[in-house]
């Protein structure tokens, strides 16, 4: 019957203490104010339940109020388990006689529990719990059947009780420690899950805000993740792109480059860069220099690649200028001491071919030399004027008399060549600020072009309308033979014509000046079509 009572203490023991244990695992709610003292008044709650399930043994009651005891020193320190041994005493005193070994024991008992809580502070509870219950049994021993002669010649009841107070500190210690030990567990992965949304927050935010295109391709090129970037930049939307192979957006030229970059990485596992062309869903080519950086899974394969693209075509267009401004500064560089070194000796031949002519007569070749050292004298003029610095004197200008005084002065020309101009205009008045002579140059290297892509004659349209945030654009259309699409780039590099003698030097003169007047030029054509110039200034303020 002793067995089956102890038992019976023991596991209604082991319901009180898990019991709020299992509360605390649902709650969500902060710990209260004051815990030690209200886990101290909980234990004391238990050890009178154990106190009224006491074992009685020839009129002397036994239970295992201390185990709550022990554990509540160990786990909360002194004053939560001065709290619990408080009800008790209390308890015992109340549920039988017998009060003076009951006091005694109780009194050394607290008093060794506070000792060995300040020498093991540092001490881990478990350990603690093995100190107090060594002094539990030590004070009980030497109070119970020895001091106070109780039950003196029955050890094996005295052994049986210490055996299940140590039972129930052990039950109520594992109890707590699995409990602590899953609670942490829980607390770890609710900061690890809280922390990646957090940094999975941050990354998405920025592959969704940022203006480079982030893509992640499978080893069998399809994509697996494009950012909303690529519906920005490219005008396509993601779910869209994830039906297609990529390659079929990228640049034809392009492809066979890429595809053996791919390859490449997964075989080799190293990162790389590379430019192609991406096909915008309007229609044009959009070139993009992409940073590709494989992604290794456990077994060192590469499952993965990251592709990350940012648009460069400001940028190659910026590197074009540059270009550009490099040839005309190469250019003006050369201009400035060839053409003084051709321009003497070209001027004494020249003069004495026409002495000789006037003195001697026509010779054969005579007049093919002299048109040769004009048009010599013409190309040292281009690079005269292209290559030396030139003072100018801005003015307030009517564009429009302008052009009307070029054309005028230009009309008898246009009459012998069966060439008639349309010259219109939106408003009456085209003020800008200019050098008027370096517009009229570009003027009239403009119509000299469309004169000689008009051999058979046709018309010339001039056109004056306001553009944009305060400029004005002068459009020249002819009716010639038309510039191919691909060579439109390439007009007004040095050297650079479509004419059998021309020197190229005429339409990067135009260049050079309208820059110059903070304008831009730009052109269009088709073959059989004729070409259209629009030059874009801004109007004087």
């Amino acid at each position: 019957m002793i067995l089956l009572d102890y038992i019976v203490n023991l596991s209604i023991f082991s319901l009180m203490v898990s019991t709020p244990l299992v509360i605390r695992s649902f709650s969500s709610h902060r710990s209260l104010k004051q815990l030690r003292i209200w886990v101290g008044v909980y234990a004391g709650v238990v050890s009178i339940l154990l106190v009224a399930l006491s074992i009685h043994q020839q009129g002397y009651s036994y239970d295992i109020r201390y185990a709550p005891v022990i554990l509540v020193f160990a786990y909360l320190g002194p004053i939560a388990g001065t709290i619990t041994g408080g009800f008790a005493l209390f308890a015992r005193l109340f549920s039988s006689g017998h009060w003076t070994p009951a006091i005694i024991g109780w009194i050394l008992i607290m008093i060794s529990f506070i000792i060995i809580h300040i020498l093991t502070k540092r001490h881990l509870p478990v350990k603690k719990c093995l100190y107090l219950y060594v002094s539990y049994v030590v004070i009980y021993i030497v109070t119970v059947p020895i001091i106070f002669n109780v039950l003196r010649h029955e050890p094996l009841f005295h052994f049986q009780y210490m055996l299940f107070v140590l039972l129930g500190v052990i039950l109520g210690a594992l109890l707590i420690e699995s409990y602590e030990r899953l609670h942490r567990i829980i607390i770890e992965k609710k900061q690890m899950e809280k922390s990646l949304a957090e940094s999975e927050s941050n990354y998405r935010l920025i592959a969704e805000n940022t203006s480079d295109l982030i893509m992640v391709m499978k080893r069998d090129h399809s994509v697996q993740y494009f950012s909303p970037s690529h519906e920005l930049v490219l005008g396509y939307r993601g779910v869209k792109l994830e039906k297609f192979e990529l390659c079929k957006f990228i640049h034809p030229d392009d492809v066979r480059m890429f595809r053996d970059t791919i390859e490449w990485m997964f075989e080799n596992k190293a990162s790389v860069s590379m430019e192609f062309r991406f096909h915008h869903k309007d229609g044009y080519w959009i070139e993009f220099e992409s940073r590709c950086m494989p992604v290794e899974c456990e077994n060192n394969s590469v499952e993965h690649i990251v592709i990350i693209s940012r648009d460069i075509s400001e940028r190659k267009k910026a590197e074009e200028i540059l270009l550009q401004s490099e040839k005309l500064s190469i250019v003006g560089e050369l201009a400035a001491g060839v053409a003084h070194e051709i321009r003497n000796p070209l001027t004494t031949i020249k003069g004495f071919i026409q002495l000789y002519k006037k003195e001697k007569g026509p010779i054969e070749f005579n007049e093919l030399l002299l048109s040769e050292l004009e048009r010599i004298e013409t190309i040292t003029s281009e690079l005269l004027s292209l290559g030396k610095p030139q003072a100018i004197q801005l003015k307030k200008t009517d564009l429009r008399d302008l052009v009307e005084s070029i054309l005028e002065l230009l009309a008898p020309q246009a009459l012998m060549n069966n060439i008639q101009f349309k010259l219109t205009f939106e408003n009456p008045d085209f003020l800008i600020i200019c050098e008027r002579n370096q517009l009229k140059q570009v003027f009239l290297n403009l119509l000299k072009n469309a004169f000689e892509a008009m051999p058979e004659g046709g018309e010339i349209h001039v056109h004056l309308r306001n553009g944009i945030d305060g400029t004005v654009i002068i459009s020249v259309r002819d009716e010639g033979c038309g510039i191919p699409e691909e060579l439109l780039p390439r007009l007004g590099e040095p050297f650079y014509t479509l004419k059998e003698k021309g020197t190229g030097l005429g339409l990067m003169i135009c260049h050079k000046l309208i820059k110059q007047h903070h304008g831009r030029i730009h052109y269009q054509s088709e073959i059989g079509e004729g070409t259209l110039v629009e030059i874009t200034l801004p109007v004087a303020s």
